[in-house]
């Protein structure tokens, strides 16, 4: 008989993911130590990752920023919850408002985009959500400053409208498919939203890394719902999520700060939204990152810049 070849074991975070994971468990522990779902913050689990340990240029430039940004979007959407509008209005002035914001100040900070739109998401309401994201916003700043290599550009291109424009109306496109489908707590996935942005702003976009991206999101929410249904323990949960996400990435070879987000969505949505997620995430992500392929290719036409 022939002998079975052993599966190759999953490729395990070498020690520089140390410091982020830790950063991010603490997160989780402090939401079960308070039994409070609202201190467990996805997009700040992709940007511990990003910032401390992958050192991502782009978000590194000024860091008093990591702090400022998330915190204004947060505090913009928290806000706008607050008040008796639909969900689909809500969405819609907390997307007009971040933009907005990006135009004006200059500066752009695409994990600002899932802060802003999170509490809306998640229906946050307890003022433990703010001081959650200025508490960790600001360790994640104090973090960027300790750990940025001297001499780093500060130079950051400002947005261009066209591109904020674009973003706007792609992302009100999807809103109005989700409320049409009946799933108003998915027209907006804060993770699949940060990518879409980042993804507009690449100098070169293909068919193939839209793929990837898509395959990673949709693998990443899928571990997120399976792990969050099958097991109890918050932090038990955010240790496996954290080490799968690692080896979907180490698969594909790939850097999505966005994906170490997904699983720890799975904690905070609507229970209701968590059986679609996987499946709105790949559904999502091939239209919207469909219209940014296409997009990239018009602007490579003679002519366009």
């Amino acid at each position: 008989m022939p002998t079975q070849t052993p599966a190759p074991p999953l490729p395990l975070p070498p020690r520089s993911y140390l410091p982020a994971f830790a950063f991010i468990l603490l997160m989780v522990a402090a939401a079960m130590l308070f039994q409070d779902r609202e201190i467990i913050l996805p997009e700040l689990a992709a940007m511990a990752v990003a910032l401390w340990t992958w050192k991502d240029p782009q978000w590194m430039r000024h860091p008093e920023k990591i702090f400022l940004w998330p915190s204004l979007t947060a505090l913009l959407g928290f806000a706008i919850n607050l008040t008796q509008l639909p969900v689909s209005a809500k969405l819609a002035l907390v997307l007009i408002g971040m933009l907005g914001m990006f135009a004006v100040l200059r500066y752009s900070l695409a994990p600002a985009l899932a802060t802003g739109f999170l509490p809306v998401v998640t229906n946050a309401s307890h003022w433990s959500f703010m001081l959650a994201i200025l508490v960790t916003t600001a360790v994640l700043a104090i973090g960027v400053v300790w750990r940025r290599p001297r001499g780093a550009s500060r130079d950051a291109p400002p947005p261009q409208l066209p591109l904020l424009g674009f973003y706007a109306l792609i992302s009100a496109a999807w809103m109005g498919v989700a409320l049409a489908l009946g799933h108003a707590q998915l027209m907006v996935i804060p993770p699949l939203a940060v990518v879409v942005y980042e993804s507009l702003h690449m100098k070169m976009y293909s068919a193939r890394l839209l793929a990837k991206q898509v395959a990673v999101l949709s693998m990443s929410a899928g571990v997120g719902v399976l792990a969050a249904q099958w097991l109890e323990s918050w932090l038990l949960i955010a240790l496996l999520d954290l080490l799968l996400v690692h080896a979907i990435l180490a698969i594909f070879k790939m850097r999505v700060p966005a994906v170490y987000a997904f699983p720890f969505l799975a904690l905070v949505l609507p229970a209701g939204a968590l059986p679609v997620l996987p499946f709105a995430t790949a559904f999502a992500g091939v239209l919207l990152l469909g219209a940014v392929l296409l997009w990239h290719r018009w602007r490579r036409q003679p002519g366009q810049r």
